[in-house]
């Protein structure tokens, strides 16, 4: 087994032990978060409670709704790598599929068109594997010293939603991203009040999909 699948196996267990949001007999819908270290969580004291998945697993109890959150996010993970580890996260049925990647491409200044063929070839294996599947994509931006490169990486990703009828947040990290207080010392990664604001923007575009799983 290999660092990252035993990474990606920790994470899934944990967040099932911790946010099962059904008894057993009553077969919950299942959300699977799919993306980098903004997904997983990096740097905070207990992902598992505090990154915007698991905030968003305790809307859901609240709300009674019969879904379970899967947090399949991966520190440092690029688009060519969440493709490279899709087929393994889809050995399990996925009814709502949230798609945040790519924030590792646009920081190294990888080539656009690999980042949208990556995009787009990780949701036709899940729409493979789950002809039914919601789809939601995160969007996400880069700073507008990086040039021409930051509008065309920014127009990707609701591209990508239009192309695959994908509900799309706008912008994952509005009012967090460049807001110090907000963020970790690297400036980067958001704290646990960041994620707070993180799983509100994410949950304004994911409560309208599950209103039946």
């Amino acid at each position: 087994m290999t660092k990252s699948v035993r990474l990606i196996f920790l994470v899934i267990v944990s967040s099932l032990a911790a946010h099962g949001v059904a008894g057993a007999d009553a077969k919950p819908a299942t959300i699977l978060f799919y993306g980098d270290s903004l997904t997983a969580g990096y740097g905070l004291d207990d992902p598992t409670e505090t990154a915007f998945p698991a905030l968003i697993a305790d809307r859901i109890e609240a709300a009674g709704l019969p879904y379970r959150v899967i947090n399949a996010g991966l520190s440092g993970e690029t688009s060519s790598g969440g493709l490279r580890r899709i087929n393994w996260v889809l050995r399990q049925p996925v009814d709502v599929f949230v798609l945040e990647l790519g924030a590792n491409d646009g920081l190294r200044g990888l080539p656009l068109d690999l980042l949208r063929t990556n995009l787009q070839q990780i949701i036709d294996r899940v729409r493979a594997k789950n002809p039914d599947v919601r789809l939601v994509i995160a969007g996400m931006q880069m700073p507008t010293s990086m040039g021409e490169y930051a509008p065309d990486f920014a127009a990707i990703y609701p591209d990508i939603a239009a192309a695959n009828d994908a509900a799309l947040i706008p912008f994952l990290l509005e009012g967090v991203g460049g807001v110090t207080n907000l963020n970790q010392s690297d400036g980067i990664h958001p704290t646990p009040a960041g994620h707070e604001i993180l799983a509100a923007t994410v949950w304004q575009t994911l409560q309208p999909l599950l209103a039946t799983p």
